[in-house]
């Protein structure tokens, strides 16, 4: 790749793996070329980057490839950090990186479970249940700052709420009538505000011989 070029970006819009990865990129104002895929023709180009197939998938130029979301964050929020996204007002870096640990292994699996019950023979309103618990640990926190770690937004935030929103979405009605007010709230800042606009636009999937998108 050429010095002078973006980091690309390979991407879908929908993924909440990818979303965070985007979240913390625009956050970081850091541009690149926003490669969207189509999960069902995955171009050669990524599979050849990162065989695991997943999204995101950052090359950011220097020959390495981050292909975990948690790395494109800290990758880009390393290099520029306007909105003190590394900076929480309680505890430490560490600490965020925990929370996300938990709900990357905890709750994503309730996740699915309960978005998919056809797939799994626990899974549905039994898996609903047990991510309400962590939900609650989340409104707890909100309970006392409006944000996960203080008064401003972080890592942490931007890592969860995307998985927050799938779990919402699976049953809507459900979801807005639990005591959560303040959980409630904090999704809604996020998914209304111009950074989630921007970052949820909506782009046709890339091919190959194409220019990516500047992001």
């Amino acid at each position: 790749m050429p010095a002078t070029a973006l980091p690309v970006l390979y991407s879908f819009r929908r993924c909440p793996y990818a979303m965070r990865a985007r979240l913390a990129l625009a956050a970081a104002e850091q541009a690149c070329e926003l490669r969207e895929v189509a999960l069902k023709n995955k171009p050669p180009e990524m599979l050849a980057a990162s065989p695991k197939g997943t999204v995101p998938v950052l090359l950011p130029g220097d020959g390495t490839v981050l292909a975990q979301s948690l790395d494109v964050m800290l990758w880009a929020l390393r290099r520029n950090d306007p909105l003190r996204w590394l900076q929480p007002d309680a505890g430490t870096l560490a600490d965020m990186l925990a929370l996300v640990a938990e709900c990357d292994d905890r709750f994503k699996p309730l996740l699915d479970r309960y978005k998919y019950p056809d797939r799994h023979a626990d899974g549905g309103a039994p898996a609903r249940e047990q991510g309400a618990l962590f939900l609650r640990g989340l409104e707890d926190r909100l309970s006392a700052s409006p944000q996960l770690t203080g008064g401003h937004a972080t890592l942490a935030d931007a890592a969860l709420m995307p998985f927050v929103r799938q779990f919402a979405m699976v049953d809507v009605a459900w979801f807005a009538t639990q005591p959560w007010p303040n959980l409630l709230a904090w999704l809604d800042g996020w998914t209304s505000s111009e950074l989630f606009e921007r970052v949820m636009h909506k782009y046709a999937p890339w091919k190959a011989g194409e220019a990516g998108v500047r992001f």
